[in-house]
């Protein structure tokens, strides 16, 4: 039997690698997508084909929808099937109050944490669902606390796209569950990835992690295995939820 068929977005570094590293442990052949960084991605499909899997990495920008029609392709053609999508991609930048954010900015992080998200479900619904005759499969989307906390006085903009996520989850969960698609969701918290980098506060972790009822921030590998949980057979009475994964806060 041919393996299941996995994309993950933005699967290079961070929650995207542990993703794609625990798919492959779990027998999935992984589509690993980066934007720049292809080193990266060469390592983690290094990786798991050192440990006996199968892995491909996919450069594009989740932003464009040339990009992402042409990755989707990319898979059609070396698999010719698929059956889970992990939307994964996202970025923040640096830290300010709504009343600095320019126009720039702002749709800079709403065309890749939205539009992508959007993109990336709309051609694996395409592949997947049974009304466009697919075996179905399943989606989960990555959102953050932050959609939640709102992220006052650093990220607002960023809140706000992962609550649009949410949106998508919640309301695609619907539309396709009798398709055979189940779609969930997962917002983590303080996570120990480098994305607090690209916000301009690499320690950010360490000054916020006291407030976290469980004391500590998370680890990339805590929030891989919630996603593996969602794409699941385990999970199969499970669509339209969102696991926190965020120690308690």
């Amino acid at each position: 039997m041919t393996a299941k068929v996995v994309f993950i977005t933005g699967s290079s570094r961070g929650i995207g690698a542990a993703c794609a590293l625990l798919a492959a442990e779990r027998g999935y052949a992984v589509c690993i997508n980066y934007l720049h960084n292809q080193a990266a991605a060469q390592q983690v499909v290094e990786a798991i084909e050192r440990a006996g899997g199968t892995a491909v990495a996919l450069q594009g920008d989740v932003a464009s929808e040339d990009n992402v029609t042409a990755m989707f392709r990319a898979i059609d053609a070396r698999f010719g099937r698929l059956d889970a999508l992990v939307n994964n991609a996202g970025i923040l930048q640096r830290q300010m109050r709504v009343d600095q954010m320019d126009a720039a900015r702002l749709n800079q992080i709403l065309a890749t944490n939205v539009t992508g998200s959007f993109l990336c479900a709309r051609e694996a619904v395409r592949r997947m669902s049974t009304a466009h005759g697919g075996a179905g499969g399943a989606i989960v989307n990555l959102s953050s606390r932050a959609a939640v906390l709102g992220a006052a006085g650093e990220y607002v903009d960023y809140a706000a796209s992962k609550a649009a996520v949410d949106a998508l989850t919640i309301g695609l969960a619907r539309e396709v569950a009798g398709e055979g698609i189940r779609v969930n969701g997962v917002r983590p918290g303080l996570i120990r990835t480098d994305i607090h980098a690209s916000g301009g506060e690499p320690g950010r972790v360490d000054r916020l992690e006291a407030a976290v009822p469980m004391g500590r921030g998370g680890q990339p590998i805590e929030v891989a295995h919630a996603v593996l949980w969602l794409l699941a057979d385990e999970s199969s009475y499970v669509t339209g939820s969102i696991i926190d994964v965020a120690g308690g806060r």
